[in-house]
């Protein structure tokens, strides 16, 4: 699919086209792009935030492994995914197209290995938190992840070992993150916000893809739906969006192994009527077998997460409304 958001003239509302950000060392090319109809047709907002793949020159030279690893960083064409619903449901949605392997948009700033850094500042700016001030072995679940080799800027993969030949200069993290981690966040946020005061509630929902779970010895789910653990979306919600993926004979998993990352925490807000979804699927289920182009399951997943849009678009709906009523019988 193309770059822009030129989605069927049929669309409801004015199809807004939505650019945001710059990749560092690819001049031109916006950091994410998505499409932001007004009014919003339907109270659900799609996100890719993995999806992207322009990569510039410098990222390339600077990686020790193969680039093809870079596939598995990826999650790879669920952007097309998701605007291909987008088309059909009149959804808004946001995807990037700056890579992971430059900045992972599902991580907090805070999530970096410090050891990755090369001349950082001494002591680190606030913004990477106190756990970062003290150094590397502090910080819980945010340097366990950075640890992991998965944390802002993705050090190394399982089997790959280190991704890059040398350190990140401290510099040129600073650019990825004013120009492509904080405007992604807060264009995405500025989308919530104005769907939820039309319609008084909001479902964003972060499209992800996952390599196929282990079996355990029975069929491995081809889904899996992450709510933080109960605290990012209302439990209605998910239960219909577990029973409408049951009921088309997909066989889904609830927040493990993944149940969300820092989207979710950055944007949910149960009370406010924001509610939030990560959903992972199953590359096989869409990809081919080289996990690279669409294959012969693309249109059918398309199919699936139309209508599985439309049917929770109407529970946030009957969701906003009474929050509405609420706020009217209150005043």
């Amino acid at each position: 699919m193309s770059g822009s958001c030129d989605l069927s003239a049929d669309s409801p509302g004015l199809a807004a086209c939505v650019r945001g950000g710059t990749i560092p060392g690819v001049p031109g090319v916006a950091a994410f792009r998505g499409r932001a109809p007004d009014p919003a047709s339907i109270p659900v907002v799609l996100a890719a935030p993995h999806g992207g793949r322009r990569y510039p020159d410098a990222v390339l030279s600077a990686l020790r492994a193969p680039e093809h690893v870079l596939l598995r960083l990826e999650d790879r064409l669920v952007d097309q995914l998701a605007e291909a619903v987008a088309r059909e449901t009149g959804a808004a949605f946001l995807v990037a197209e700056a890579p992971r392997a430059m900045i992972d948009l599902n991580r907090s700033v805070e999530d970096l290995d410090w050891d990755m850094l090369a001349n950082p500042p001494r002591p680190l700016p606030h913004r990477f938190g106190a756990a970062h001030a003290r150094g590397p072995g502090h910080g819980g679940h945010s340097a366990h992840r950075a640890r992991s080799g998965l944390g802002l800027v993705p050090r190394r993969l399982p089997g790959i070992g280190e991704l890059w030949k040398g350190r990140l200069d401290y510099a040129d993290l600073g650019q990825r993150i004013a120009q492509i981690h904080q405007p992604y966040h807060e264009t995405l946020a500025a989308m919530v916000e104005r769907v939820r005061q039309q319609w008084g509630a909001v479902l964003l929902i972060d499209l992800h893809s996952m390599p196929p779970l282990p079996t355990n010895g029975g069929p491995a789910a081809q889904f899996v739906v992450g709510d933080r653990f109960g605290t990012a979306c209302d439990g209605e919600l998910v239960a219909a969006l577990f029973s409408y993926l049951a009921a088309a004979r997909r066989l889904v998993a609830h927040n493990r192994p993944y149940a969300g990352g820092f989207v979710l925490d950055r944007h949910a807000r149960r009370t406010a009527g924001i509610h939030a979804v990560q959903i992972e699927i199953d590359r096989t289920a869409y990809l081919d077998a080289a996990m690279d182009q669409p294959g012969p399951g693309f249109e059918s997943v398309v199919s699936l997460l139309v209508g599985m849009v439309r049917q929770l678009a109407d529970d946030v709906a009957g969701l906003g409304r009474d929050r509405l009523r609420w706020r009217t019988a209150a005043e």
